[in-house]
This record gives structure tokens, C-alpha cells and sequence, in this order.
């Protein structure tokens, strides 16, 4: 009966292990997409160490369709032609990457922009396995749970654009005294240009590369927008 009695306590306790475990990396993640479905994510990880490097902060979200179509489509064409199409993950591009970090020094991603944005909100920027197995998590719920439309509004508004710089309306302000919706072409394509090395590049006062670079961003938005690959975003179907 003792051995009994002392079994029962012992279950009860990793009966609620794993149900805070369950909570942690079931729960919590799926809450949290639910949230952000509809609530500005405050804050994220990578905003707060700049902050503690004394970088500053400088943000002020807009809404999807107060920000410029030709942003979208440059940034589209910059960092994720196929976005409209795949359902998170660019499998291709990812084993490009992949091969390509083996045998270089000059690391070159892979993530779609669903992934990256998985990755500002929830997650933290340094490299790992663990961190990349919990993007990809994420990624899918953002997928089911968002939708392009959303996923790109998000990274439009939480991307990094400069030192102390996040989101669309902060970097057309910063970099062209203009608001995120009355960005032209060429201002936009050089923004995307930047995305790369945010802290490194300007679109301001872009140096040779980056003006070469937004120029071959700028002809990438052109087929964007002529083969229809920012619709999803841009002309939505109704649901």
C-alpha cells in the first residue's frame, strides 16, 4: 500500500512536466501566432540588443496598404521571387545555400521571407541547429495561421533597415524624408538593395555596389510586377 500511495505523487509531478513542456513548445508558439495575427509585435530580439549595443530605436508600423507596392515588389524580387508560390520553405534554394556555405568563407542564406520573418519575431538572430529547428516550426504556423498578406506586412514593419532602424516607414524617413507609402521605384528598389547588410550599406547615399545592386532590383521588380509574383500580396483573391 505505501509503494502505492508514493507512486501517485511521483506521476502527478511528471504528469505536470510534461504539461508545461507541452505549454512551452506547443502552446505558447501556437498562442503567440494567434496573437500576432492581429496585434504589432512589440518588440523582438534582435530590436533589444541593438538597443543595449546603443544603436537606438526607430519604428512606427503601417499597414500593408500604406506601404508601397513598388517596396513590396522590390522586395520581393530581392529576397524571395518564388514567395507567392511556396507554402514557407524554398527547398532548392536551401541545398544551394547549403553547398555553397561548405566549401566558402562568404556564408550565403537560403530562407524565404516567411522564414526570416519567423525568425525576427520569435526567435534570435545568431545561427544554430536548435534555432533554425524552432524557425521552422514557426514558419509553418505563420503560414497556416497568417497568410502572405500578413507574413509580409510583419516583415516589412519588423525588418531591420539601418542602425536603430526597423520597418518600412522608419527607413523611408530616414533614408528619403518620405513616408513608406509615397516610396518611388527607384528609392524602394534601393532599400531592398540594403537588406543584406543593413548596417553596413545605405540607400541614402548608396556606394557603387549597392547602386548596382538596386539597378538589377529594380529590373527583378519589373518582372515582379509583369509575371504577377506580388498578386498574393498586392491583388489578392478573396477568400
Amino acid at each position: 500500500m505505501r509503494g502505492h500511495r508514493t507512486g501517485r505523487p511521483r506521476r502527478r509531478w511528471w504528469t505536470r512536466i510534461l504539461v508545461a513542456a507541452l505549454w512551452l513548445f506547443v502552446g505558447l508558439p501556437i498562442a503567440l501566432v494567434a496573437v500576432y495575427r492581429f496585434v504589432p509585435p512589440p518588440v523582438t530580439i534582435l530590436m533589444v540588443q541593438r538597443s543595449l549595443e546603443g544603436k537606438g530605436f526607430a519604428r512606427d508600423w503601417r499597414p500593408i496598404d500604406q506601404i508601397s507596392p513598388a517596396l513590396v515588389r522590390s522586395v520581393i524580387a530581392a529576397e524571395d521571387a518564388g514567395f507567392c508560390r511556396h507554402r514557407g520553405f524554398e527547398f532548392e534554394a536551401m541545398q544551394a545555400a547549403w553547398a555553397n556555405n561548405a566549401r566558402s568563407d562568404r556564408v550565403r542564406g537560403g530562407s524565404t521571407i516567411s522564414q526570416q520573418t519567423a525568425k525576427n519575431v520569435f526567435l534570435w538572430p545568431q545561427r544554430s541547429y536548435l534555432r533554425k529547428g524552432l524557425e521552422a516550426g514557426f514558419t509553418v504556423l505563420i503560414e497556416v495561421g497568417w497568410g502572405k498578406r500578413r507574413i509580409l506586412e510583419v516583415y516589412l514593419n519588423t525588418i531591420e533597415w539601418g542602425p536603430g532602424v526597423y520597418g518600412a516607414e522608419a527607413a523611408a524617413l530616414r533614408n528619403f524624408g518620405v513616408g513608406a507609402d509615397r516610396l518611388s521605384p527607384a528609392q524602394a528598389a534601393r532599400l531592398a538593395a540594403i537588406l543584406p547588410s543593413p548596417l553596413k550599406w545605405r540607400a541614402a547615399k548608396p556606394g557603387p555596389y549597392v547602386q548596382r545592386r538596386s539597378g538589377k532590383i529594380g529590373a527583378a521588380a519589373g518582372t515582379v510586377r509583369r509575371d504577377g509574383l506580388a498578386d498574393c500580396i498586392l491583388n489578392p483573391r478573396p477568400r
